[in-house]
């Protein structure tokens, strides 16, 4: 089997997110010719390589969030002598909500070339499912543990216009969707993917009211993924702006600077429309 890998070069490999028959030729090749694996977890890496009919003949690491520090260093030391260099993680991309940022930042920082072999993506497959717009989306990982960390967190999301995608333990997706209903509103369109490509592959679809009380009342398993619709724009009324305008040129702005200043945050209203609003209420 003809190497994928470049001696000396950092390469990122995305692995399954659930089914091993998502791994591509391309993981296959860099799994049987790398000289040093960096794994997330190397009991899961053999299981794959097993699954996968691939042998490795590479030395294997472990490298994760309680090791990385210590870990990159030997990654840069294999590298220094030529060695082909592969980050794999339990599942999807490495860097992603997964180990493998410290290792790119220092390997390019050292001046090493760093390649990626792409792969599944548990954001893209719970989007692509979950029937919310696809056309433009945030990813926000995983939200803060503790209730008000959450909702402080959730907080200045509540205006977002994009559809937004988050990772969360089984064990906390109750707490999670209550927090994100109580924020974005019970009647906000949102999806719950969960073992996704696995044998109990499930995706349940509606609002964050339905899908809270669905977790409330169920034993939620897997790994979870949310999906919440974005924010609706609301269009501003260049009424309720010319307080602003007026005050903004009372503190010594210029009317026309004022009224272009706010129009540039209210969608839908002009800084013409505010100007000429404004001398009319000067000349009032």
């Amino acid at each position: 089997m003809a190497s994928m890998l470049q001696p000396g070069v950092l390469t990122l490999a995305a692995t399954p997110i659930g089914n091993p028959l998502d791994a591509s030729v391309r993981l296959m090749r860099a799994l049987g010719s790398a000289e040093l694996i960096a794994a997330e977890d190397t009991r899961r890496l053999t299981r794959l390589a097993a699954d996968l009919e691939v042998e490795i003949t590479a030395r294997v690491v472990s490298y994760h969030e309680h090791n990385e520090a210590q870990r990159t260093g030997q990654l840069l030391e294999a590298l220094g002598a030529g060695l082909r260099v592969l980050i794999v993680t339990d599942a999807g991309m490495p860097v992603v909500s997964d180990p493998g940022f410290r290792a790119v930042g220092a390997a390019t920082s050292a001046g090493y070339e760093v390649s990626v072999i792409p792969g599944p993506s548990a954001v893209l497959t719970a989007l692509a499912s979950s029937g919310i717009a696809p056309d433009r989306f945030t990813f926000e990982g995983f939200p803060p543990r503790r209730d008000g960390r959450r909702t402080s967190t959730l907080q200045p999301l509540v205006s977002e216009q994009r559809t937004m995608i988050f990772f969360e333990s089984p064990r906390r997706t109750a707490a999670t969707l209550a927090s994100m209903a109580a924020a974005f509103g019970s009647d906000r369109s949102a999806a719950v993917a969960r073992e996704l490509t696995k044998t109990h592959e499930q995706v349940l679809r509606g609002s964050l009211g339905e899908l809270a009380d669905w977790a409330a009342a169920t034993e939620v398993l897997g790994e979870i993924v949310i999906v919440v619709a974005g924010a609706e724009p609301v269009t501003a009324r260049a009424e309720d702006l010319i307080e602003e305008v007026l005050a903004r040129a009372s503190a010594g702005e210029r009317l026309k600077d004022a009224a272009k200043q706010v129009a540039q945050h209210a969608p839908g209203v002009t800084s013409r429309e505010l100007y000429d609003l404004a001398l009319q209420q000067r000349r009032a």
